[in-house]
Parts: C-alpha cells; sequence; structure tokens
C-alpha cells in the first residue's frame, strides 16, 4: 500500500516555558510523514521556499519519505510562531506568514494519484477538495482542519468531509464545528456528515475514536514534562495512518492498534522541540511505549 500526505512544511517559531526556538523545520506534513516514516515510506505533497534548508530536506529522505510532491517556490517558506503557557492545551498564535503557501496549487505527481491512503492536512478546504479530484479509487481518505477554516470556510469544509473516511480533529475543533458542547453527540453529529470514523484528540487526556458501531478510548501516556506539544496532532495521525498502511488492513483490530500507534508517536514528539525527537528515535521505543500503553489499560 502507499500514503500521501498533503499539507504545510514550515518554519515554526515556538515559545514555552522551558525555552524558544527560532524558525526551526515544522509544518502539519513534516510531523505527520516523519511519524508515519516508522512503518512505512510515506509520500508528501506540499511548497517550499528558496530559503528551506538542504539539510532538512536530507533528513527527510534519510527516513524514506518520497519527495516528489514536495516543490520549491521563489520566496519564503511558510512562517507560524506561536507562545504556549505553562498548559500546554493552551497557545496563542503570534504571528502567520504564508508565503510561498498562499498560492500553493497542490499537484499530485502520477504514481501518487494511485495511492491507498490518502491525509489531507489540516489546510484550505478548497485546496482539500483539488486532491480529491486528483486522486484514482484510494482505500481509505482521512483529513484533518484548524479552527480557521471552521470559522471562515465551514461549507466548503463540510463538503469535503462527506468524500472522507476518517477525520481527525480536537475536542475544541470539533465542538465548534457542531456546535454541541457535548464531545459525544459531536462525534456523532459528524457521523451523520459521512466519515465512518471519528478521531477525537483531547490532548493529555487521549484521544477517543468513534464510528457508527464502534468506540475507543485510549490513555495519553503519561508526561511529567511537556517541552513543545506543537505537532502532536500531526504526530498521532502519521502514526495512526502510517500502522494502517503498514499492515494492510483497516479492520476494527488495525484501527485500535493504529490508535495507539498514533498515541504513541505524539507522546514521544512532545518530549523535544519541534521535529528534535524524531531525529534521535528508535523504532525499539516504539515498540517499548507501545507496550507500556497496552499495561496502562490492562486490568
Amino acid at each position: 500500500m502507499s500514503l500521501v500526505i498533503v499539507g504545510s512544511v514550515a518554519f515554526d517559531t515556538i515559545e514555552t516555558p522551558h525555552g524558544r526556538r527560532e524558525k526551526i523545520v515544522g509544518g502539519s506534513s513534516t510531523y505527520c510523514a516523519l511519524a508515519a516514516s516508522f512503518f512505512t515510506q510515506p509520500k508528501i505533497v506540499s511548497v517550499i521556499g528558496e530559503d528551506f534548508p538542504e539539510e532538512a530536506i536530507d533528513f527527510l529522505k534519510e527516513k524514506g519519505i518520497d519527495l516528489k510532491g514536495l516543490k520549491k517556490s521563489s520566496g519564503k517558506t511558510f512562517h507560524w510562531e506561536a507562545r504556549y503557557g505553562h498548559d500546554p492545551n493552551q497557545r496563542k498564535t503570534v504571528k502567520t506568514e504564508l508565503n510561498v503557501f498562499e498560492v500553493f496549487k497542490p499537484d499530485l505527481p502520477v504514481e501518487y494519484r494511485r495511492a491507498d491512503i490518502i491525509f489531507l492536512g489540516n489546510i484550505d478546504p478548497d485546496q482539500q477538495e483539488e486532491i480529491l479530484a486528483q486522486v484514482e479509487h484510494p482505500k481509505l481518505i482521512a483529513m484533518d482542519t484548524i479552527n480557521l477554516w471552521i470559522n471562515t470556510k465551514v461549507d466548503s469544509l463540510l463538503k469535503v468531509m462527506e468524500k472522507v473516511d476518517i477525520f481527525f480533529g480536537n475536542e475544541e475543533e470539533i465542538k465548534l464545528l457542531t456546535k454541541e458542547p457535548n464531545l459525544i453527540k459531536a462525534g456523532k453529529s459528524l457521523l451523520e456528515r459521512g466519515p465512518s470514523f471519528v478521531a477525537m484528540k483531547k490532548g493529555e487526556h487521549g484521544v477517543l475514536v468513534l464510528g457508527k458501531d464502534f468506540v475507543f478510548g485510549v490513555l495519553a501516556h503519561p508526561c511529567e514534562k511537556v517541552v513543545d506539544p506543537t505537532g502532536a496532532g500531526d504526530s498521532f495521525a502519521g502514526g495512526f495512518l502510517g500502522y494502517l498502511d503498514k499492515v494492510k488492513s483497516f479492520d476494527e483490530i488495525a484501527l485500535r492498534r493504529a490508535a495507539v500507534f498514533g498515541s504513541v508517536m505524539a507522546s514521544f514528539v512532545i518530549e523535544d522541540f519541534g521535529i528534535q525527537r524524531f531525529k534521535n528515535l528508535s523504532y525499539l521505543e516504539i515498540e517499548k511505549r507501545y507496550n507500556q500503553f497496552k499495561n496502562l489499560v490492562s486490568f
């Protein structure tokens, strides 16, 4: 099988109680693909500027990530700046500079169009629609979004949602999208919009995967020191979809294990700034933490 990830490759400036990092490599596609690369060989569709470092591109290639869909354009790379307080769930966006991403027109290489799994990262829903118009009979389509599109392009977003199999969203986004204060009712409301499953991310409280006749919850890994929460949701999606691509199955057992592996990958990325933790992460560590997750819920 094969996994195509469409989203941003960016620079992030992050400030947390543990320090500040200027223009480190980030972006939804970057986190998602790196997490998935421990299970499969994902493909990225995105755009970068002339200022994006070659060493970062080399690192992505070293991880087995296919970059034929990553285009370099004249100008600067997308840049996002945020500040976190002592509560990692609360952040303030300081600056968003779209730069080359503002005129990004997703164009899938021919071999990408036959991918089995398509992940539409949290980009403009009109761009997500353009991607869906290019793919050929994928076995699974997943999508994510952000508050910006819920507030400004909800009709377009809901139109895309009708065509996807899995919707990833955090608790705030799901409640905002459905205008429903109860998370379970909100999730069921989204299931009526088209997806077969809704993965509801709840930060340090874990993840709940909801289907029409399916519900599965995963605790978050106990963590005393959250260095940088950026990319946790994208890493969850990468671990989740990367595992499904690896096992070539979408049955109930595979979905449960995918949710655990997604939580495992999210638990690692928050231990350091940006993508740094993925640079020294081994699959042995992933297996060890997967077993720790199992022990958390065994009784």
